[in-house]
């Protein structure tokens, strides 16, 4: 279920990049490092489908909190750790170093705006609120790194659970949203307090202000697939799912505001495409604990494989996919056939950079890292249920998780 899901945001994203920010961003005067390897092309007839496709960022960050809430839960902080870098590094390092080759030889900026990019991109260090990034879809990774570090610092104690640690995001989002919320519904895009609010949802990505409750739904589902919600759980799950809402409406409401091409749109369509996902991994969630104790049937690999596609394929839709783009369109392919087949390009890639070059990067790593005597001791094998380890889950009736992490 999440695999799939997960390919389908990924998607949606790269086509609201593709079709409609691609020229959209006019409006707003803010464009990333794509512009500079941008088509020359207009979707207007599109964009009332293609303008909602950010939201699958949000739909990310819910899965984000799910199978990283189960990895944890069943590692050591070493493990843990281990785990995290050898899953984002390797497709970080390929796909960063393809994306600075395309803007050094194909776009129109001067190479010296691309080297400190690339090596934040590079080593995953947040760029800061004045930096540029190497391509505008790295700031989701300050987010994702962000979360991490939490999980981890969190595991290191020894004391703070996943309850815990979702209440805290719970809590801590849901005020920035509420806040946010007053914002929009008291001020302009053109106010300096809505301003400011804005500022936080990605330059300041790291500090999970905007995002926070995304994180802590997925926490939340998690839970909910390995034993019966308290009532104050559920409550916690209805109040993240309001801030995550509000933090959605915040962001198309300034969409809807600034961009006449869409202004006759509704907010509350990404609204309603995002609950969509989330109950999709609800039910998922209500499932796994309703299957407790039976052996899961094993997943078709072709499912695992389009997950495993979807984080490289984010990483390089935006700069690389609009040079593919503009490559098509110059040969003469008209503007919308260029889409689908840069897409289908990069899918292609995507899976040879999954299947082929991040194995052989974490081999590499893994055999450097046993040389040096780094790789984290393994636990014994033990009888206890698999959530006694790490941010564990006081069950009243310990059951297995059935979904794999990420």
């Amino acid at each position: 279920m999440l695999d799939p899901l997960r390919l389908a945001a990924a998607l949606g994203v790269a086509i609201f990049h593709q079709m409609f920010w691609s020229w959209a961003w006019v409006s707003i005067g803010v464009p990333g490092f794509e512009r500079t390897v941008a088509a020359d092309v207009l979707y207007p007839s599109a964009a009332p489908f293609t303008w909602f496709g950010w939201v699958g960022v949000e739909i990310f960050f819910v899965i984000s909190g799910f199978v990283i809430a189960n990895s944890a839960s069943t590692s050591s902080p070493g493990q843990f750790l281990l785990g995290r870098a050898l899953r984002i590094y390797p497709a970080v390092w390929v796909c960063a170093t393809a994306t600075f080759l395309v803007l050094l030889f194909f776009g129109s900026g001067p190479a010296s705006e691309f080297i400190l990019p690339y090596f934040h991109a590079m080593l995953m260090v947040p760029k800061g609120v004045t930096g540029q990034w190497l391509d505008e879809v790295y700031w989701t990774l300050a987010a994702e790194t962000a979360f991490y570090g939490l999980v981890f610092c969190a595991m290191l104690t020894k004391r703070i659970t996943l309850r815990h640690l979702a209440f805290g995001l719970t809590i801590y989002s849901a005020i920035f949203n509420a806040v946010a919320l007053l914002v929009a519904s008291c001020m302009t895009p053109s106010d300096l307090p809505y301003l400011v609010i804005l500022m936080f949802r990605v330059p300041c990505a790291a500090f999970l202000l905007s995002h926070g409750c995304f994180f802590a739904l997925g926490i939340w589902l998690f839970i909910s697939a390995n034993r019966q919600l308290t009532a104050l759980e559920q409550v916690a799950i209805a109040v993240t799912c309001l801030s995550g809402a509000a933090e959605i409406y915040f962001f198309a409401s300034f969409f809807l505001t600034s961009i006449p091409a869409i202004s006759d749109q509704s907010a509350l369509v990404p609204i309603m495409v995002w609950a969509a996902a989330v109950l999709l991994i609800a039910r998922a969630a209500n499932r796994s604990r309703r299957s407790a104790g039976i052996a899961p049937a094993e997943a078709p690999a072709y499912l695992r494989t389009l997950g495993l596609i979807t984080y490289p394929l984010y990483l390089t839709h935006n700069v690389i996919g609009t040079a593919i783009i503009r490559a098509l369109v110059e040969a003469g392919l008209d503007a919308t056939t260029a889409v689908w087949v840069a897409l289908g390009m990069l899918v292609l890639a995507c899976w040879f950079i999954c299947a082929k070059i991040e194995p052989a990067i974490r081999s590499a790593l893994m055999q450097a890292l046993a040389h040096f005597g780094k790789l984290p001791k393994r636990r014994p094998a033990t009888r206890r249920t698999v959530l006694a380890r790490g941010l564990r889950l006081p069950l009243p009736t310990p059951v297995k998780v059935n979904i794999a992490a990420s």
